[in-house]
Order: structure tokens, then C-alpha cells, then sequence
């Protein structure tokens, strides 16, 4: 039948409500090994073939239209990720042809991206590339020689800058990067590209201003997400009528003359009072992953931070690291709450037509042929890895450890039907859940119907969506809404979510953005 809302998915406290999601406490990345090593065996082909397809003067790929790759003139944020997603191939693998095409492709091609003043998308772009390369080279993956590295380091260190340079100054002398809608424009998503200030700061750059004003990138960094955690985030507070815990806006809107906050928007979203699920996942990631940069910074960091936010009672260590922790965990709760039983989530909270779906839907797997509303898979493949940096931080935290070294595995639990709930009795601590919720999610995805096995069709994770409201994405004849097809960012998401377990499974080295 059809229904109304379900009472408290969308008015209630997120962090008490059922988890739809059916979490499978027995998963580990061992038993996805085989899951994850098919995975980077369809990866191969369809990267191979996307280069001897692609022309790079049409632009950046986007998104797929009929199983093929096209580009959508908006700005080239994608482009990191096609050559990115070699790098992470190479890293899978060993096979040094996906690092050779990643390293020419980065050198011949990225560089208009480094110095790019316009856009939100540095951390994408070049980190993807350039911090993937700088990466390997210092983990001894290949021999890149001295110069070469330096060459990537530079790379990152003006990216940084170039980055922080993008600006809007609040009324209480904080800031954010602005999104390319503007300076009134603060984006939810731009909160994954302050990775590229992060490895600028630790190469010991700055952004050097008027009169040799030297403006420390870390400081943009804690800001931006700051704000972020502040202004896009809810945490059922009551700043407006659909206040709920974990509820995140895309946008959030500034008065640039008083820097005084507005109002919610959202630009691929339903609405200012709904949640954009994939811009929910870019939060959970985003925080999650600067938990872990933070804690693994350890006191050297901390003393860096109390210098820095001497003047800001409001912004000492611990606030901070506080301040992005109720942020991870209130929209991984949310998130957990809103997705469909096999962690794949609808692509709005408040999409129009979910009323017109069966009541009980969050609690059945997503149906991504369904008449009514899409799903986002490129949403679930970014939680799920935010989902389990959550995890590692929350257990580096509880066992004293630096959270970079990573668990190889979470613990075997007993299967029970309580499993699916918040108060599942094989997953007792709030890590085990989360990192047990990732794997569950990771399942889903690198298996049919969302793994793309189809040898023509140029996608890996299928049922991704891009601009819903603005109608860019493909509607197949027969069907009412877009399904798949595939994305940039969601099959480079789904590669670094895969490779992310598979060192885990394999016992290798901790995946970080961030240098030792």
C-alpha cells in the first residue's frame, strides 16, 4: 500500500530510532576478500576501456548514459577521479600498467586544476592524483625518485593554497571555502577537499596574503569544518521546524556584507528541510576522516592547534575534536536510520514521491527499478567508508592507539535478529556497529544488481544518480526514474571503499589521506 511519512524517520531523534539497515555481524574483510579482489578484476577493463574511448577535449567524465561515459560542462570536478581511479587500481593490484596510466595522465592533464581559483574541488581533484602518487611513492610502492616526489609535494602545497585563498569571512572573524555559486555559498561537500589543506600544512605550506600575511592552512581547515559542523549540520536543536539529529543541508546560505548566517538551501537536493543522501555520506566521510588526521596527529597536532586557536576559547583541541565527533556520529546514526535494509538509501529524505513506495520500504532492500524515486548508490559507497574510518577512530580512541594503524578485521560476532538494530547484541560498541554497517553496505554494492558486470558498459557501481532536479540523469525507455547507470565519483568512491578493506583484509598498511 501506499502511506504517509513514517512518524520519526524524518521528526525524531535519529540515534534511537530502528536501523533499517540488516547488519550481518559475521562480515569481515577476509570474507569480502573475494567480493572486493572481483571487484578490482571488472575495474580493470572498464578503466582500460574508458582510455581508449575517452577524448579528453570533451571534458571530464561524469556520468554514464546507456552504459558509456559522457561529460557535463558544470566544472571538471570528475576529472581527478578518472585518472585516480588507476592509482587506486595499481594499489589493488600490482599491475604497474594502472600506474603508469594514472602518472602520465595526472602529469599531462591535472595541472589546470592546481591553480584553479573558481572552484570547491581541489581535494577531489588532486588528491585523487597527485596525493594518491605522493602516497605510493612514500609507502615504496614504486621508485619515484627524489625529484618526482618533491614534484607531487609541490603539487599539493600550491593546490592547498590555491584552495584556502577561496574565502567568505563570518561575522564572529571565522570563515569557510565558498562553494563556485559564490561567497554566500558554503557547500557540505567542500568539507572532503580540506584534505589537500591538511597535506599542504603537514608539507609546511602557507598561503601567503597582503603585506606577508602568512595564513596557516591548517587553521582554514579547522574553520571550514567548523562552520560546516555548525551551519550544515542538525542536531535536533531547534533552529528551524524540521530540526532533526543528523538532518544536513547542502548549502548553507550567508548575508556576505554582515557574514551572518541565512538559510538552508540545497542544489541537488529535494529540499533546504530534507537530506540530500549523498550529501549526508560527504559529511560522515569528511568528519570522519579529519577524526582520524586529528587523532592521528596526536600531541604534536594538539599543541599546533592550541597555538593556533590561542585567541578562540571556543576552538581548543579538544573542542574541536568534540565538535566533529557529534558531527560523524549524529549523521551516521541519521544515515543508518534512513537507508533501505541493504544500507543502499533513497536519493532524498523528503523525496516527493516516497509516499507512493510500500510503507514498510526502508525495511526491504532498495529496488532501484522502482516507478517512483531513485536510489543513490554513490551515496552508500562514501558512507560506507565513512562508516568504518568512524569505526577506526571510535577504536584507536577506547584502545589508546594512533587510529592510522587500523584494525585488520573486526571481531566475528554471533548472528542474531536483533543484529539489525541499534541494540544488536553481537555489537556492542558503537565501532563494532558502525564497521559491521560498512561491510553489510560493501556487500550490497560489489555484488549484482549495483556491481556493473556487463563488459560494454563502461560503469562499475550502478543506480547512481547526479542532478535529480535539474534532470541531467538518464531515464532508460520503460522506466520512470534513472537507474543504471554510473558516475565518477561513485565508482571512485566504491574503488577506495574496496581497496580501503581489501589492505585490511590483506593486513597491509592503513589507507589514509594523510602523511605519517
Amino acid at each position: 500500500g501506499r502511506r504517509r511519512r513514517v512518524p520519526g524517520r524524518l521528526a525524531g531523534n535519529a540515534r534511537t530510532a530502528p536501523m533499517p539497515l540488516r547488519i550481518d555481524p559475521d562480515l569481515t574483510p577476509r570474507r569480502l576478500a573475494p567480493l572486493l579482489e572481483r571487484l578490482f578484476e571488472l575495474s580493470a577493463a572498464k578503466i582500460l576501456d574508458l582510455e581508449k574511448t575517452w577524448r579528453p577535449r570533451t571534458g571530464a567524465p561524469v556520468f554514464t548514459v546507456r552504459g558509456r561515459y559522457t561529460a557535463r560542462g558544470w566544472t571538471e570536478w570528475t576529472q581527478g577521479f578518472q585518472y585516480g581511479a588507476a592509482l587506486l587500481q595499481f594499489d589493488a593490484t600490482g599491475e604497474r600498467r594502472f600506474l603508469e596510466l594514472g602518472r602520465r595522465a595526472t602529469l599531462q592533464r591535472l595541472a589546470p586544476h592546481l591553480t584553479h581559483t573558481g572552484v570547491h574541488d581541489h581535494g577531489f581533484n588532486n588528491v585523487s592524483t597527485y596525493g594518491n602518487l605522493l602516497r605510493l611513492a612514500r609507502e615504496g610502492r614504486f621508485a619515484a625518485g627524489a625529484s618526482e616526489s618533491e614534484l607531487y609535494a609541490l603539487a599539493l602545497r600550491v593546490s592547498g593554497a590555491v584552495q584556502a585563498a577561496r574565502w567568505t569571512r563570518l561575522a564572529d572573524g571565522t570563515g569557510f571555502i565558498h562553494s563556485f555559486n559564490g561567497p554566500h555559498s558554503l557547500f557540505v561537500d567542500t568539507l572532503r577537499t580540506c584534505r589537500v589543506l591538511a597535506l599542504a600544512h603537514q608539507l609546511g605550506h602557507a598561503l601567503m596574503g597582503e603585506q606577508e600575511a602568512r595564513i596557516s592552512l591548517l587553521r582554514r581547515l579547522v574553520e571550514h569544518a567548523h562552520n560546516t559542523a555548525r551551519y550544515n549540520v542538525y542536531y535536533g536543536a531547534g533552529r528551524d521546524a524540521w530540526d532533526v539529529p543528523g538532518r544536513v543541508a547542502h548549502e548553507a546560505i550567508f548575508n556576505v556584507t554582515s557574514g551572518v548566517f541565512r538559510c538552508p538551501n540545497s542544489q541537488q537536493g529535494w529540499s533546504p528541510f530534507s537530506t540530500w543522501t549523498r550529501g549526508l555520506a560527504w559529511a560522515l566521510c569528511g568528519f570522519a576522516e579529519l577524526l582520524e588526521y586529528l587523532a592521528a596527529g596526536g600531541a604534536r597536532l594538539r599543541r599546533e592547534l592550541a597555538l593556533e586557536f590561542a585567541d578562540r576559547p571556543d576552538l581548543t583541541p579538544a573542542r574541536i575534536e568534540a565538535a566533529w565527533r557529534r558531527a560523524a556520529l549524529v549523521t551516521a546514526d541519521f544515515y543508518l536510520a534512513h537507508c533501505c535494509a541493504d544500507g543502499i538509501p533513497m536519493w532524498d529524505t523528503g523525496a516527493p514521491n516516497l509516499h507512493r513506495l510500500p510503507a514498510d520500504y526502508p525495511e526491504r532492500p532498495a529496488d532501484p527499478f522502482n516507478a517512483w524515486e531513485p536510489v543513490d548508490s554513490s551515496a552508500a559507497a562514501i558512507a560506507a567508508q565513512g562508516l568504518w574510518r568512524l569505526g577506526n577512530y571510535l577504536r584507536g580512541k577506547a584502545a589508546g592507539r594512533p587510529v592510522a594503524e587500523g584494525p585488520t578485521a573486526i571481531p566475528a560476532h554471533p548472528s542474531s535478529a536483533a543484529g539489525a538494530r541499534h541494540t544488536a547484541s553481537g555489537l556492542r560498541t558503537p565501532a563494532s556497529r558502525y564497521q559491521a554497517a560498512a561491510l553489510t553496505i560493501a556487500r550490497t554494492l560489489f555484488s549484482e544488481p549495483y556491481l556493473s558486470t556487463h563488459p560494454k558498459h563502461q560503469g562499475l557501481i550502478l543506480h547512481s544518480v547526479y542532478h535529480r532536479p535539474n534532470g541531467w540523469d538518464y531515464v532508460a525507455p520503460g522506466q520512470k526514474v534513472p537507474n543504471g547507470e554510473s558516475s565518477m565519483w561513485g565508482d571512485y568512491h566504491a574503488r577506495e571503499l574496496a581497496l580501503l578493506l581489501l589492505r585490511a583484509a590483506r593486513g597491509a598498511p592503513y589507507l589514509k589521506f594523510f602523511l605519517d
